[in-house]
């Protein structure tokens, strides 16, 4: 065995996102973080405060907790590559045995599974709007929701948007690529574009900025559209609260039977994203795709208003069945 230097997880975590900030934006170092944040907790579960005392059956136990938690194969195989590229760098600074990643068995994912994540879905989406339109009009989680759902854009995108991109004359969002000012794009300039916004999602911005907006700038000196009392709303807020916002006990009865009182994902807050029914900003993003595809919106306005190409929103987030699209179809062309 290996001369090892005491190092305990959640330690160990800062370390390696500290190690891997200037190669990763910071969407990807938030994600990094939230992935590895249920291993540092299954750590502190089982008393493991030093990795060097890990092992290859703890990696074992917490892949089946993590299983055990209604995860999909598909989210388990991504946050298991995390520990997995995490317990590599634990090794080159002597925190754990050399080879410790390959002991993270990564679960098979078939492409059709892969691409079969979850979204919201219309009806959910239209429930939560209705909810935040009627008890928390023009609130920071209802502007959060009513662009997302309604643009269809990442959260990057809802984040990078400063107060002089909402043109409500024009009733659109410009949207810029600033990486110097740490709100990048994900597909950098060719992502930069305007999108149109309804008149009643307008009026939500609007009273938004006028009531309930925090008037502060971030450290860049930019007026943010999003903000909390510090400055720009981090991404991890912003995921945090899409989280919250769609738990159905939020605006209705639990499906899952759980009571309130006891269940996890309400009673703390940092755990809203264990509602087996709450959807992430991105489930939000492929709700909304979805949703435009079945309105029989042409794919390649789809492709423009949410940046993403044609074979991506195939793949990804085309989940029409092969009847709803012939009945699309079926609109455009005439009996001849």
């Amino acid at each position: 065995m290996s001369d090892l230097e005491p190092l305990a997880p959640a330690e160990a975590v800062n370390h390696y996102l500290n190690h891997r900030e200037p190669e990763l934006s910071e969407k990807s170092v938030e994600n990094h973080r939230y992935r590895l944040n249920s291993f540092v907790e299954w750590c502190q579960k089982h008393g493991l405060d030093n990795l060097n005392d890990l092992t290859g059956r703890d990696l074992h136990q917490f892949r089946t907790w993590r299983r055990r938690e209604g995860i999909s194969a598909v989210t388990l195989r991504g946050q298991l590559a995390t520990v997995r590229v995490f317990l590599e760098f634990c090794a080159d600074i002597d925190a754990v045995e050399p080879g410790m990643r390959e002991r993270v068995r990564l679960p098979e994912v078939d492409p059709e599974e892969e691409a079969r994540d979850v979204k919201l879905e219309e009806e959910h989406a239209n429930d939560i709007l209705n909810h935040l339109h009627r008890f928390e009009y023009a609130s920071r989680e209802h502007v959060i929701m009513a662009i997302l759902w309604h643009t269809g854009i990442r959260l990057g995108s809802l984040r990078a948007f400063d107060l002089e991109d909402f043109d409500p004359d024009e009733q659109c969002l410009d949207l810029n690529h600033r990486p110097e000012s740490e709100t990048p794009l994900k597909n950098g300039k060719s992502a930069e574009r305007s999108i149109a916004v309804g008149e009643s999602y307008c009026s939500v911005i609007q009273d938004y900025i006028d009531v309930n907006r925090y008037d502060v700038t971030d450290g860049h000196g930019r007026n943010p559209l999003i903000t909390s009392r510090q400055g720009r709303l981090s991404g991890t807020a912003i995921r945090l609260a899409v989280y919250q916002t769609t738990r159905p006990c939020e605006y209705g009865p639990c499906p899952h039977d759980r009571d309130p009182a006891e269940c996890e994902a309400v009673q703390e807050t940092a755990h809203a994203s264990r509602c087996p029914s709450g959807r992430s900003p991105h489930g939000v993003r492929r709700g909304s795709i979805t949703r435009h595809l079945r309105d029989g919106t042409p794919e390649e306005i789809v492709s423009d208003r949410m940046n993403v190409s044609g074979d991506i929103l195939d793949q990804h987030y085309d989940r029409r069945t092969e009847r709803e699209k012939m009945e699309l179809r079926r609109q455009f062309i005439k009996d001849s």
